[in-house]
């Protein structure tokens, strides 16, 4: 039974305190209704006794303590699911914004999600296609894998994001049974404006669910965008047997506004103010990607995070890294150079790279060619250290070549423009291109039989 009160003693900022409750709990939503029939809604953030917290989630100015009432649903925040979200733009808060219909529901789910139990999880070893070398070549992304990308403020990651969430696609049989959730969180109406258009503009918003939350939005809507977007996911892979990628940006704007809500309840805070729970928060939101026995669908995630200074060790960037299974990492000095996507391919790693290669999934030169290219761009990059240290004479013929190497490398292989969707094949391809630009004796990590068969033939 849904129950009245008038009884709201205080507001401070987004809270508000209301006495006399019964039966209310913990995260629980409620509607405050004012006197001219305005309704505002707000969910519980503590209990006690019969005391209740609660956080709206509009502004909390005109509202009059004796003249307002507010009730409380017994139901947490819920999201409506369907296959009918394909194709449509929300809101942070799960309302549709692109004009259509309300969606149909075929159920209501609570946003929060349930944890998939580690015993029903499947191991991710199905390779993703994602027409970006730098990852699909060097850093391969796998079904059910949480790769997260690390990015500054100021650098392509937006357009990165849209970029991936255009081209990816999985191979064989189950391509057409492939969508992709996309969440921008905390974002500029310049921002919102592109992803739509963008989407619209090559087709890709008929396979995307989008969920918008714009930076004028209350925090604790910044909050709940991501876990909406989880939850349109876990219908669309469990319930609908779908492949889905969900993409989430900016999760630094998602840690920032659970820091102004941790102040706002006066919590004790932890490193750089963050509230000491940062780690189990972000936690609640990657683990619930992944692959589950008996089910065919599957959620891959990339998170992206702008690290505040460039500073890897800051809390956001540190934790998350600790979560997920990798990251890719975006370089400012090559940006500067006029690369793009600028991604710093020595310090990206994904940790599930070997199980998504190899025959069957990309080819079987593939895990020969990523070591190779790997050893032999580092190597590159020293030398051309020393030749600025030393200068050219210091180094040998062999040593010229290497940093050769590296200037083709990031000039053809990482730098690949917003629109160019690579195969994987052809990545594969312009790998050994470039190793063709070394001595033949020098390709010490790939099989001779390789070589033999993929390394192009040198005129003459």
């Amino acid at each position: 039974m849904i129950r009245e009160y008038r009884t709201i003693q205080e507001i401070n900022g987004p809270l508000m305190v209301v006495r006399k409750v019964q039966g209310v709990t913990y995260d629980e939503l409620a509607e405050i209704e004012l006197p001219d029939g305005t309704v505002r809604r707000c969910k519980v953030l503590e209990v006690n006794g019969d005391n209740a917290v609660v956080q709206l989630f509009e502004s909390s100015a005109g509202i009059n303590l004796a003249q307002s009432k507010i009730r409380f649903l017994g139901h947490p925040l819920q999201l409506a699911v369907s296959g009918d979200m394909l194709g449509r733009v929300f809101n942070g808060m799960g309302r549709p914004i692109d004009g259509g219909p309300e969606i149909m529901a075929d159920e209501y789910r609570d946003i929060n999600g349930l944890p998939m139990n580690p015993a029903a999880r499947d191991y991710p070893n199905e390779f993703i296609q994602t027409g970006i070398s730098t990852i699909d070549g060097l850093n391969t992304l796998v079904r059910g894998q949480k790769l997260p990308i690390f990015s500054g403020s100021g650098l392509p990651h937006a357009a990165l994001a849209a970029q991936i969430a255009r081209q990816a696609k999985v191979l064989g049989d189950d391509a057409a049974n492939f969508a992709v959730v996309f969440a921008a969180i905390g974002i500029t109406f310049e921002e919102s404006d592109f992803f739509v258009q963008e989407f619209r503009r090559t087709g890709a918003i008929d396979r995307t669910v989008l969920f918008t939350n714009l930076a004028n939005d209350p925090a604790v809507e910044r909050i709940a965008t991501p876990r909406m977007a989880l939850t349109a996911a876990e219908y669309l892979a469990f319930e609908k047997n779908m492949h889905v990628l969900v993409i989430l940006t900016d999760i630094t704007n998602y840690a920032e506004a659970l820091r102004e809500v941790s102040a706002a309840k006066k919590e004790v805070p932890g490193r750089r103010g963050y509230p000491g729970y940062l780690y189990t928060d972000l936690a609640t939101m990657y683990e619930r990607a992944g692959r589950q026995l008996g089910k065919s669908g599957s959620i891959t995630m990339i998170p992206i995070l702008t690290m505040p200074e460039d500073d890897k060790t800051h809390p956001i960037p540190d934790l998350t890294g600790y979560i997920t299974e990798g990251q890719i990492i975006l370089s400012r000095e090559l940006y500067r150079k006029g690369v793009n996507p600028p991604v710093d391919v020595l310090p990206s790693l994904s940790r599930l790279k070997d199980k998504g290669v190899g025959v069957g999934k990309t080819r079987e030169d593939h895990a020969g060619t990523m070591n190779q290219l790997f050893a032999a761009y580092s190597t590159g990059k020293e030398n051309k250290e020393l030749m600025s240290i030393l200068g050219e004479a210091a180094l040998s013929p062999t040593d010229l070549q290497y940093a050769k190497f590296a200037d083709e490398f990031e000039k053809r292989y990482v730098s690949q423009g917003v629109d160019e969707n690579r195969s994987v094949i052809e990545t594969l391809d312009l790998g050994w291109d470039l190793l063709s630009l070394l001595p033949k004796a020098e390709l010490k990590r790939i099989k001779p039989e390789y070589i033999d068969k993929y390394l192009p033939k040198k005129e003459g």
